[in-house]
């Protein structure tokens, strides 16, 4: 199943994708779950899709703005330094736990909508990523459960400024610029995923593939993040966790490669879909 936030005559909503349009839930749960975080937080997900699944399509795709899968999460945990091959072009040491630095939901846009350049710099970078996204609570979640906690897997783009984020031994600014990260086009429901499956992550930027790896080539898969990050933290239901980028990043090419005003970046993960947004000067 694929669920996505999308935006409509001026309305935010959440729906089902089906191949004749989205199916309104904000709308068939009279307004009780306006967004998809809040249905993932109350449990209500498979019984809305239940009751709903007679239900004509509310809108049809091509009239929708896709809004970031989850709009309004509060905490979006994002990895580095995950994949062998960029951890080497990127000169950093190995180390025993994973790196992980924080988003806004600010910095995203969905499917489709620009990526902003800022006009502070000339050095917007494309990061393709896997995100999953926390469907059920909790604390300490050992290894061994941790696929149990997944709502779903979508597609992003964890575009960083560059020479912000070198401004100081911290990621912060470089990673969260307004609307410089893509974040779609939705969800895939873990049911249709095989716990541990290979999925393989492909970024293009103006058609021409930059990077290319799968899941198995991460330092630490994904019931070790979900691990490691609910020691600290409370995992909640619309949590999202980016799971880092593989080599062929831009700024460590031969030259530099940045993405530019009227480009188009696509990132694409198996099983999922692809997320598609261009670059626009801010």
């Amino acid at each position: 199943m694929k669920l996505l936030s999308y935006e409509h005559a001026g309305r935010a909503s959440w729906g089902i994708v089906t191949p004749s349009g989205v199916i309104d839930l904000a709308a068939a749960s009279a307004g009780r779950f306006p967004s998809l975080r809040s249905a993932l937080a109350q449990d209500a997900l498979e019984r809305l899709v239940r009751d709903s699944a007679a239900r004509a399509p509310d809108v049809a795709l091509k009239d929708i703005r896709y809004l970031p899968v989850i709009p309004d999460a509060q905490k979006i945990f994002c990895v580095g330094l995950n994949y062998e091959e960029h951890r080497v072009e990127a000169n950093r040491p190995k180390t025993g736990e994973p790196t992980i630095f924080l988003r806004t939901p600010t910095s995203q846009v969905g499917h489709n909508d620009a990526i902003v350049l800022p006009r502070e710099s000339s050095s917007l970078d494309y990061e393709g990523e896997i995100a999953i996204v926390i469907g059920r609570a909790g604390r300490r979640i050992s290894e061994g459960d941790a696929w149990s906690h997944i709502a779903g897997y979508s597609a992003y783009n964890d575009a960083s400024v560059r020479d912000w984020q070198t401004h100081t031994s911290q990621w912060t600014g470089g990673k969260n610029f307004d609307a410089t990260g893509g974040f779609g086009p939705w969800l895939v429901t873990r049911d249709e995923i095989e716990d541990d499956e290979e999925l393989t992550l492909v970024t293009r930027l103006n058609g021409v593939e930059m990077q290319r790896a799968t899941t198995k080539m991460m330092i630490f898969g994904i019931p070790r993040l979900i691990a490691y990050l609910s020691t600290f933290a409370t995992l909640l239901p619309g949590d999202v966790i980016v799971t880092g980028t593989p080599g062929g990043v831009g700024f460590k090419r031969t030259p530099p490669v940045f993405m530019a005003d009227g480009d188009t970046v696509e990132i694409e993960v198996s099983k999922v879909g692809t997320l598609v947004n261009r670059i626009a000067r801010d």
